[in-house]
């Protein structure tokens, strides 16, 4: 019976492993009721470590080559087994390899938005996506940190753990990194700099390196977007105040005439839109000229005659009118027809 066993048993010549594109970081040799035969070969590829576990520790560390295996080329599995130095009988232990390759295009994102502080805007909401790159550095940590006894590891097996650090330490990032939130989008690779530096020594306690992060979009929350636009709007007129009024006044005209004819004076009702839009326009360049002082009024007053026919305000109104039509923007039958309504109302 005892011979019957032993031919049975099946001896391990050659280990290596041919490492497929799948996102496998880490493979264990299939070993069940197999034997390393003293003397045999262990082959490890470029882009490739291997590791022996004898009796759950992690005994040697073997980098690409080809390696003979025998109890002298093992000193520490022999320390541990007191193997006699004579001892040329087979051998088990358990062999992880480990791939070394980078690990490309793992995405990262923010499914939420998270809180930054930003020194213009205070407590910011951000969200941020890209990608980054890693590899296996050291393969003994990650085997007693990450991968341990499992038959497979992959890259998909730690994503959530990678996406999870780089999201708890973005804060961080654009802390130390000292970029305005406004200069964030303008400075996408300073970010994604200050981002590996954060990140890095946090893969290097689970044996992986960060081999780079790339950051493809900031942006904020369709809510504060509208904030932030309309703090762009007012940075705008900071710079140029007179501008800024000339583009209104020419937006607004359109709008004053539309405004007027929608209530029943045809042609005359968009003059008298179009001359109240005007008069606006002159009103606020005199407002700026003057740096808005109180003698500034009467010209207020005037426009609101123009716009508003109230009983009170007719006479001020056919003036402005008479104005209007000396500068030729009213024709005299627009003139005669708007003056006509607004005497009926003095009746």
């Amino acid at each position: 019976m005892a011979l019957m066993d032993f031919i049975k048993k099946q001896f391990i010549d050659v280990i290596q492993w041919t490492e497929e594109d799948d996102g496998t970081l880490a493979w264990r040799f299939p070993m069940a009721g197999m034997e390393i035969q003293n003397g045999g070969v262990l082959v490890v590829r470029e882009s490739q470590m291997a590791v022996f576990v004898n009796e759950g520790k992690v005994a040697d560390v073997f980098g690409p080559g080809t390696h003979k295996l025998t109890t002298q080329t093992l000193p520490v599995l022999t320390y541990l087994k007191n193997w006699d130095k004579l001892f040329e009988s087979p051998f088990k232990s358990d062999v992880y390899f480990f791939s070394t390759r980078q690990q490309v295009d793992q995405k990262w994102g923010t499914p939420q938005p998270i809180t930054i502080r930003d020194a213009d805007f205070g407590a910011v909401r951000l969200r941020a996506f890209g990608n980054y790159a890693f590899r296996i550095a050291d393969p003994k940590l990650f085997h007693t940190e990450i991968s341990g006894t499992r038959e497979t590891y992959t890259a998909s097996d730690i994503d959530g753990q990678l996406r999870g650090l780089v999201l708890q330490n973005i804060s961080n990032a654009v802390a130390s990194s000292g970029i305005a939130f406004l200069d964030l989008a303008a400075n996408q690779l300073t970010f994604a700099q200050a981002l590996t530096r954060q990140l890095a020594p946090e893969f290097e306690k689970i044996g992986l390196k960060l081999e780079g992060i790339t950051v493809q979009n900031v942006s904020l929350p369709e809510e504060l977007q509208k904030v932030l636009d309309q703090k762009i709007g007012m940075g705008m007129v900071g710079k140029d105040m007179g501008a800024f009024m000339q583009y209104q006044t020419a937006q607004a005209i359109p709008k004053f005439a539309e405004g007027a004819g929608s209530g029943g004076g045809g042609m005359a009702g968009d003059a008298m839109g179009l001359g109240a839009g005007v008069a606006l326009g002159q009103v606020l360049a005199q407002n700026l000229a003057a740096g808005l002082h109180p003698h500034a009024a009467p010209a207020v007053s005037a426009v609101a005659a123009a716009v508003g026919v109230k009983p009170e305000d007719v006479m001020a109104t056919l003036e402005k009118l008479g104005d209007l039509k000396a500068k030729g923007i009213l024709t005299q039958e627009e003139f005669d027809g708007k003056k006509a309504e607004l005497l009926k109302k003095l009746v």
